[in-house]
């Protein structure tokens, strides 16, 4: 018996896996069945988010638990599989032992799948600053500075301050930031004047800034002008090929001539990886901070210890830097280990990872969506339904499902957003992801 973390010992060969992200579930309800393994899911949280809609939390859209799912009711099928809330601090690999705040676990078999946080770029001044959407307390964090700056701004009699507490400046224009960004502008134009009958909401303005010459970069060149035009329409102010250098005392520095002074300053100009401390050298690429893994997901060096996910980087003639960081390369490379773990216990040979592309989508607001399928590249109503249809699909747990379907058609028919509250007051200090 582990005696701190309270794991039963075993004849049979454990897996433990470190993230309850897209890739940890992912792999764990395939094996949570199965009698060949003893499987230990820790994650420093006790639920899994599906992040996509972490932006409809932070605009009143959904809360938290429409898209938080505990982790112990995805193990509890397993007579054989546990949880631990655990944070991992290192790994010894030679001793085959994961060291957590918790106590040490031996393993058989390791699966990092730790995900990602959001990458800064060195600035430290803009890490300290900023607001980020990693995790359900950063997007409640966010929806409570928004609506305490709104708060603020019906009561000031300062103009320029109140400009500046109505000002919202969204950095990269990604799928999170475009998405946020329509979020917001929905919020501006359908809700917020009921809520503030006596507040002018042609002072508020919606930034949002990117370094490229378009937006959404990772998309068609088709869905980039058709979110563009989107995003016009609901009023949101655009600048392209624009670099945020700083950000203090709410004053926006760019590269160009741009100046902003905004209260809401969120960053969502990129990601990086989460590793574990242990496990480097030559198995960690240290500009993307991810670790490099063969087609079998197998780490640089190691046969018994995988990467899955945003932290895995696999390279092919097609993807040079890796999968992309979004949900699906993860949800893939947990199935597909899965199978190739059982394989790898028998004895036979593993199969090698391939990643089937089903297509890259982002909504903009009401009606408004971009999607592209393969060669298909389409936009509006048609596209926000079935970006819709996709995330509820996607979403764990039927209840989930359910309560998430109901807000939105609620939304939807009364041009509301039921989750306007600030549960927990903003309070700024330094932030951390949560991965």
């Amino acid at each position: 018996m582990d005696l701190t973390l309270n794991i039963p010992d075993t004849t049979k060969s454990r897996v433990v896996i470190v993230g309850g992200g897209f890739a940890g579930v992912s792999i764990a309800k395939e094996l949570v069945t199965r009698e060949d393994f003893q499987i230990v899911l820790l994650d420093r949280q006790n639920y899994h988010t599906f992040q996509p809609l972490l932006y409809q939390v932070s605009t009143s859209s959904l809360e938290p638990e429409s898209i938080a799912y505990p982790l112990r009711k995805i193990v509890k099928r397993g007579k054989n599989t546990f949880f631990r809330m655990a944070e991992v601090l290192s790994v010894d690999a030679l001793k085959k032992e994961v060291k957590t705040n918790i106590g040490d676990i031996k393993f058989d078999y390791l699966v990092i799948a730790t995900g990602a946080r959001t990458n800064f770029f060195g600035n430290k001044t803009i890490e300290r600053n900023a607001m980020r959407m990693k995790s359900v307390p950063q997007a409640l964090k966010l929806r409570s500075l928004m609506l305490e700056n709104l708060e603020q701004a019906v009561i000031t009699p300062d103009k320029e301050l109140r400009k500046e507490l109505l000002n919202f400046v969204i950095v990269g224009a990604g799928p999170t930031g475009v998405e946020l960004a329509g979020g917001i502008a929905e919020l501006r134009a359908n809700v917020l004047p009921i809520d503030y009958p006596d507040m002018d909401f042609s002072e508020m303005e919606i930034h949002i800034i990117e370094s490229a010459d378009r937006i959404l970069p990772p998309m068609s060149p088709e869905a980039s002008k058709n979110a563009q035009k989107f995003l016009k329409r609901l009023d949101v102010n655009i600048h392209l090929n624009t670099m945020v250098t700083d950000y203090e005392n709410h004053e926006v520095v760019t590269n160009t001539d741009l100046k902003l002074k905004a209260a809401t300053f969120v960053w969502s100009a990129g990601v990086t990886g989460a590793p574990i401390n242990g496990i480097n050298g030559e198995a960690l690429i240290e500009r993307a901070n991810r670790y490099k893994v063969n087609e079998f997901n197998q780490i640089a060096g190691f046969k018994n210890v995988f990467a899955i996910g945003d932290i895995a980087l696999m390279q092919t003639v097609k993807y040079e830097r890796g999968h992309p960081m979004v949900a699906q390369p993860a949800i893939q490379q947990g199935r597909h280990l899965a199978k190739n773990l059982l394989s790898m216990h028998k004895g036979k040979n593993m199969k090698p990872f391939k990643y089937f592309d089903k297509g890259s989508m982002a909504t903009i607001g009401r009606n408004k969506a971009v999607v592209d399928i393969n060669k298909l590249r389409f936009g509006g109503f048609f596209a926000w339904f079935i970006w819709m249809f996709i995330h509820l699909v996607f979403l764990v747990g039927f209840r989930n499902k359910i309560i998430t379907l109901f807000n939105w058609v609620y939304n939807y028919i009364n041009f509301d957003k039921a989750s306007r509250l600030i549960i927990t007051p903003f309070k700024a200090k330094e932030d951390t992801d949560v991965v």
